[in-house]
């Protein structure tokens, strides 16, 4: 949590500069802080407080489920849309192909030192030496890297000739459509027509233009530090292996054996709390989440826990993992269980 900060900032930051660079009005952000409280729910809040900083700039936030069929339906209404990583890769790809095909779009991987530019999808083994690959991705990706070192004259010539490519209908096999398409193509085929048109412009589509921009090439800096928080230590969640019977019977059995410093505040079973007042309809597994919590709200040691885990093991249970249940600065640092 403490260093996942700096990460979700730089990423925010970047999504809110790139928009007011490209002249963009609206900032979307997609999470599924709902469920995922502690991770997707600072993402949120890192979003919140980096948008405060741009009042020039839209901002919106979406759940990422109804973001998506959003996407789906109107991706006409979004602009530039910042989400953590997983959904990321997920929905760009969905992004491209509602614009044709995953094989259209580009991407950038930008840091403080070093930037590598591929197209969306990564490679293509499946239709390697074929001659059928849409090149679109990768051609996209070389005029973002044109762009980022400074050379958006150049830039700009190629991403045109890509238009007018496009634009005079001659496609690679995934975008192509009979009665829309004039002639289908090969990879070769199509870089060399785009190739053919260099200097032009395209006749129905939006000419792109970019304005001169030094390199944004940088020298590497070291990475900045990750404040420290003050840590401790409120308890541990154990987690069993265990199949002797109903959840109330693990549950009283637990409870004897968390001695001094320790309550058993819950047992969940695939996410469901089934101790205490759990429904006996439930179904369990074998694999039990026993959450121990301090009893007075002080920090335990480390000892403490050893010895908590001597008298499980002593019990005949068999833990497989523990986690400590920490707080930073005095924040919760860990997720609440059903109930809690």
């Amino acid at each position: 949590m403490v260093q996942g900060r700096p990460g979700c900032e730089k990423i925010v930051r970047y999504a809110f500069e790139y928009a007011r660079q490209n002249r963009r009005k609206k900032v979307t952000c997609f999470t599924k802080d709902n469920i995922m409280k502690m991770t997707d729910g600072l993402f949120h809040r890192v979003f919140d407080e980096v948008g405060a900083e741009y009042p020039d700039l839209e901002k919106e936030h979406w759940i990422v489920d109804i973001g998506a069929a959003k996407l789906a339906d109107t991706p006409e209404t979004f602009d530039v849309i910042v989400m953590p990583n997983l959904y990321g890769d997920i929905l760009s790809d969905v992004a491209a192909q509602i614009a044709g095909s995953v094989g259209l779009a580009g991407s950038a991987n930008v840091g403080d030192g070093v930037a590598m530019f591929e197209a969306i999808h990564g490679s293509a083994p499946r239709r390697a030496g074929q001659d059928l690959a849409n090149p679109s991705g990768l051609l996209l990706a070389g005029v973002m890297m044109l762009n980022h070192v400074g050379q958006a004259d150049v830039a700009e010539r190629v991403h045109n000739a890509w238009l007018r490519t496009v634009e005079d209908g001659i496609h690679t096999y995934d975008v192509y459509a009979e009665g829309v398409s004039k002639r289908k193509v090969g990879t070769r085929e199509f870089a060399r027509e785009v190739a053919r048109r260099l200097g032009q412009d395209p006749g129905t589509l939006n000419a792109v233009r970019y304005a001169p921009a030094p390199a944004t090439r940088r020298a590497p800096r070291p990475a900045a530090a990750v404040p420290r928080a003050a840590k401790e230590t409120l308890g541990v969640d154990v987690f069993l292996q265990w199949s002797g019977g109903a959840p109330a019977a693990l549950g009283d059995a637990l409870a004897r054996l968390s001695g001094a410093g320790f309550t058993l505040k819950m047992i969940t079973n695939r996410g469901v709390k089934v101790w205490p007042d759990g429904f006996p309809e439930t179904f369990c597994v074998d694999h039990w989440r026993c959450r121990f919590l301090s009893t007075d709200g002080r920090p335990v040691t480390h000892r403490a826990i050893l010895e908590l885990l001597g008298r499980v093991e002593s019990a005949g249970y068999d833990f497989v993992k523990t986690e400590n249940l920490c707080s930073f600065d005095r924040e919760r640092g860990w997720s609440l269980g059903q109930g809690e």
